[in-house]
């Protein structure tokens, strides 16, 4: 499956999951494996950013930067697709939300700050509207 690459009609057909759960990102020197709170693993020059579970961080006394609610962008892009990401971005800089993007084969996740969840939904919400 290969994916949405026209951004009209990704945009037109874009809804947004917020994922239950609260989440973090560390940084380790370490991997950890996948799952049991661990979401996602980046490797960096600098060493290994782990997108987790606030629990799981605070039990292993992690230091954690912010804490952050998971959106998914509920359309199937295309790893080819132009746009779609900054007008996502734009959107919410629009109302000063942070972003932070993990692109999947399947969809795009972003991670903005928990206390403006809500907002940033409704934000992506009606630039799909607005199509």
């Amino acid at each position: 499956m290969s994916g949405e690459t026209d951004l009209e009609t990704m945009l037109a057909g874009l809804t947004v999951e917020l994922r239950p759960g609260r989440y973090t990102m560390v940084s380790l020197d370490d991997p950890v494996p996948l799952g049991a709170g661990v979401e996602a693993l980046i490797s960096e020059g600098e060493g290994i950013t782990s997108v987790t579970t606030v629990e799981l961080a605070t039990e292993r006394g992690w230091y954690q930067a912010f804490e952050a609610a998971w959106l998914t962008l509920q359309v199937h892009s295309s790893v080819e697709a132009v746009g779609l990401t900054v007008a996502v971005a734009a959107t919410l800089a629009e109302r000063s939300i942070a972003c932070n993007v993990l692109a999947g084969y399947f969809h795009d996740h972003l991670l903005v700050p928990r206390s403006r969840a809500e907002e940033a939904v409704a934000g992506l919400e009606s630039l799909s509207a607005s199509t």
